[in-house]
């Protein structure tokens, strides 16, 4: 939280609004994200001062504060704009620029769901890709999201991409996939 005059800035609360406004639901925002995912940051701004009246003294600065104070590396400001780097569940998919991924990478999950992973694999589901981890404690992190007692699961990232298997970048933390076919995962 910062002060701010008689008003105080909940960058959690910031980062939860602007998560919702850039990945899920711009439109309810009157925001529209180019084809890369970007919104100038003036309409992003204007769209936050009419969402909620104690932001509407949030400026620039704030989101600088709100990006570099978050655990995870969620969104990108450049040339005046923002975009969230991944996590999008928006009808229309945004393009990622295909990488190589590390040898393995995580994915925490509830074990009520291991039945059709084990059947299926790792799919989007209702996001735009499956959300990789780099470590174990991470994807224990993110799959607590949703039960109390995740599961993690191991994925041969690397021997899946030398099948096929398209993976982006999200950021240092996180990498996406396409999905995940079940002869890649590991069930730890």
């Amino acid at each position: 939280m910062k002060q701010r005059g008689e008003k105080s800035i909940d960058y959690r609360s910031l980062s939860r609004t602007v998560a919702h406004a850039l990945r899920h639901q711009p439109a309810l925002y009157g925001l529209q994200l180019d084809e890369e995912g970007w919104v100038p940051v003036a309409e992003l701004l204007r769209a936050l001062r009419q969402h909620r009246a104690s932001w509407r003294d949030v400026r620039e600065e704030d989101l600088e504060i709100m990006i570099a104070s978050a655990e995870k590396q969620r969104y990108e400001l450049r040339d005046g704009k923002i975009r969230a780097l991944y996590g999008h569940s928006l009808p229309r998919r945004l393009p990622k620029q295909e990488a190589i991924p590390p040898e393995i990478l995580y994915h925490g999950t509830s074990p009520a769901v291991l039945p059709a992973i084990q059947r299926e694999g790792l799919k989007p589901m209702r996001r735009q890709y499956v959300h990789l981890s780099v470590d174990i404690a991470t994807a224990r992190q993110v799959g607590g999201r949703r039960t109390p007692q995740p599961v993690v699961l191991e994925v041969r990232a690397r021997e899946a991409s030398e099948h096929g298997i398209r993976f982006y970048r999200g950021n240092d933390q996180v990498w996406l996939a396409d999905a995940i076919p079940p002869a890649f995962i590991r069930f730890l």
